[in-house]
C-alpha cells in the first residue's frame, strides 16, 4: 500500500510509482543467471599484445591525445574507506591490549612506513599526550589505533578512500586524489595541455574534495605545464533502490520507506551525463607512486591505442554501409572482423541475405566500445572475463561477477573456478558514434543483471536491490575487447596492510 508520504518522498528522489513497482517485482522474480560458455582466455577472447603491437598502440594514441579531442579521467570515489580498517576496529573491541593477530602484528611493525605516520603520531601527541613511540612503549596499543580511525583523531574510520594518506615521498605524502591528478598528466593530456578529470563523490564528502583540489591544482599545473579541470558529481537520488521485508514489499522505518544506494551501476548515470571522446575508467584505490608509473603509464596508453584503432575500422565500416556502395565480399570482411576481433558470434549469421546482414552488422557495431585490461588470476575476488550467451542468439565477451553466474551448476561452476583472467576495472571507452554524436548509454544496459543481498538497519534483517554493476550489467551492449596487462597494473587497497605492500612504498 503506498501513502501519500511515500508519493512525496519518490517525487523528491525521482523515481515513479511505475519505477518503485518494478524494483519491488524485481525482489519477487528475482535475477536469471547469465548464460556463460566458457571463461575468456588467451586462446579465446582476450588479445594478447606483442613488442611490436605496443609501440604501434603507444603511437596512435599519441597521436590521437594530440589532437583536438576532449578526453576525460573518470574515478569513482565515493566508497568509505571503513572496511580498509575492519581488523582494526575489531582489535579496538577485543579483550586484550596487544597485537595478537597477524594483520595486527604486521600493522604495528610497519607503522612507521606509512604515508599518514607523521599525521598520527601529532594526533596522538595532540589527544594523548605523547607521541606514537611512547604510547608504544606503554603498550598503549589501541590509543594510536584509537586516533587513526576516530573523528577526534585523523578520522580515516569515516573517511573515503580518496582523501586517505596512500604514499610517502621526501618531505610530504600523497592521497590517491593526488596521485590519480598526477596520471592523468601522463596519459590524458591533449594538445592543449588541458587535463580532464571527474570524481564521483558521495554529498558529505564533496567539500573534503573540493578543497583537496584547490590546495594542489596550482602547483601540480606549474610543476607539469597543464591545466587540471577537475570535476564532481554525486550518485543521483533517482538511482537509489527501495529496499524489501521478507514479504517483498517496501522496507519500513518507522513507517517511511527505506531506500538504499544502488551500487556503482548508478554511476552510468554519471558517465552517461560526460561530454568526452574517450574516457578512462579506474577505481580510486588502485594508483601507484611514482616509481611505478611509468609502466601503469604504458599500459594505459595501450589499451587506448587499441580503442582508438578498433574505433577507426567500426567507423570505417559504418560509413560503408551508410553509404550503401559495398560488395559481398565486403560484408564478409566486417563479418570477420565482428567475429574475430570483436568476438561476437552468431551461427544463423551464415543464413542471412546479404539485405538481413547488413541490418545485423550495422546493429552490433554501431554501440559505445571499450578496451578492458585483464590480469592473470591471482585469487582476487570479484569478476572475470566470460564470452556469454546474449537473448538474440549472440556469443560475445562479458565481464561477470560470480553473483551473475549460476554456482549450483557444477558445469559453470567449474568455468568459473578454470578462469585465467580478472577483472581489475581498467577500462578505456568510446561513447559517441560514428556521426558525432553522444550514444544514450542507459539505452546499453541489461536492467535484468542486478542482484539482490541481504542487509541489515537496526537489527533488521533487510533485501538489498544492487543495480547491474558499472562494468557487468551497465555496459553488458556496449563492444568490449579484453587485453592482457601485466599484475603489476593492479594495486588495489583492500585493507590497511595493503599499503605496506611493495608497490606502495616509494
Amino acid at each position: 500500500m503506498i501513502t501519500e508520504s511515500d508519493l512525496l518522498l519518490l517525487e523528491k528522489k525521482g523515481i515513479t510509482p511505475e519505477e518503485l513497482q518494478q524494483q519491488l517485482d524485481c525482489f519477487e522474480k528475482g535475477f536469471p543467471y547469465l548464460d556463460i560458455l566458457a571463461p575468456a582466455s588467451l586462446e579465446r577472447g582476450i588479445l594478447k599484445i606483442t613488442p611490436e603491437d605496443e609501440l604501434k598502440y603507444i603511437g596512435e594514441w599519441d597521436a590521437y591525445k594530440d589532437s583536438d579531442r576532449r578526453i576525460v579521467k573518470f574515478v569513482p570515489a565515493s566508497g568509505a574507506a571503513s572496511r580498509m580498517f575492519k581488523d582494526l576496529f575489531e582489535f579496538l573491541e577485543a579483550p586484550y591490549t596487544e597485537p595478537a593477530s597477524d594483520f595486527e602484528k604486521k600493522f604495528f611493525e610497519g607503522l612507521a612506513k606509512f604515508a599518514f605516520y607523521e599525521d598520527l603520531d601529532e594526533a596522538c601527541t595532540k589527544n594523548e599526550g605523547k607521541g606514537i613511540a611512547s604510547l608504544l612503549s606503554e603498550g598503549n596499543c589501541k590509543a594510536v589505533v584509537k586516533n587513526l580511525l576516530d573523528k577526534d583523531g585523523l578520522n580515516y574510520g569515516s573517511l573515503p578512500k580518496g582523501l586517505l594518506k596512500f604514499h610517502k615521498y621526501t618531505g610530504y605524502s600523497l592521497t590517491p586524489l593526488e596521485e590519480h591528478l598526477k596520471e592523468g598528466v601522463f596519459y590524458a593530456k591533449n594538445e592543449k595541455g588541458d587535463v580532464n578529470i571527474h570524481f564521483t563523490v558521495s554529498p558529505e564528502h564533496k567539500a573534503l574534495f573540493e578543497t583537496l583540489v584547490a590546495d594542489n591544482k596550482e602547483k601540480m599545473e606549474d610543476r607539469f605545464s597543464v591545466k587540471l579541470d577537475v570535476a564532481f558529481s554525486e550518485q543521483k537520488p533517482s538511482t537509489d533502490t527501495v529496499a524489501a521485508d521478507a514479504a517483498n514489499q517496501p522496507f519500513r522505518e518507522d513507517g517511511k520507506m527505506v531506500f538504499r544506494p544502488g551500487g556503482h551501476g548508478a554511476l552510468i548515470e554519471n558517465l552517461n551525463d560526460l561530454d568526452a571522446d574517450i574516457i578512462f575508467i579506474k577505481n580510486i584505490d588502485n594508483v601507484v607512486p611514482d616509481k611505478y608509473k611509468e609502466t601503469e603509464t604504458k599500459y594505459k596508453k595501450i589499451l587506448a591505442g587499441v580503442l582508438i584503432s578498433t574505433q577507426e575500422k567500426i567507423f570505417k565500416y559504418l560509413n560503408l554501409i551508410d553509404c550503401g556502395k559495398y560488395t559481398h565480399d565486403e560484408l564478409l570482411e566486417i563479418l570477420y572482423f565482428l567475429q574475430n576481433e570483436l568476438n561476437i558470434k552468431n551461427p544463423n549469421t551464415k543464413l542471412l541475405e546479404d539485405a538481413e546482414l547488413v541490418l545485423y552488422l550495422k546493429r552490433k557495431l554501431d554501440r559505445p566500445c571499450r578496451v578492458c585490461g585483464m590480469v592473470r588470476n591471482i585469487g582476487e575476488p570479484g569478476g572475470g572475463p566470460f564470452l556469454t550467451m546474449n537473448p538474440d542468439g549472440t556469443i560475445s565477451p562479458q565481464i561477470l561477477e560470480s553473483s551473475q553466474i549460476d554456482m549450483s551448476n557444477p558445469e559453470k561452476k567449474e568455468m568459473f573456478q578454470k578462469g585465467t583472467h580478472f577483472n581489475p576495472v581498467d577500462i578505456v571507452c568510446s561513447v559517441k558514434d560514428y556521426r558525432g554524436y553522444h550514444f544514450n548509454l542507459k539505452d546499453y544496459v541489461d536492467y535484468n543483471a542486478g542482484f539482490i543481498s541481504i542487509k541489515s538497519k537496526n537489527g533488521k534483517e533487510l533485501k538489498a536491490l544492487e543495480l547491474p554493476g558499472l562494468w557487468n550489467g551497465a555496459m553488458s551492449d556496449w563492444n568490449t575487447i579484453f587485453v592482457e596487462v601485466p599484475i603489476s597494473t593492479f594495486n588495489p587497497v583492500k585493507t590497511v596492510n595493503d599499503l605496506l605492500r611493495e608497490q606502495h612504498l616509494q
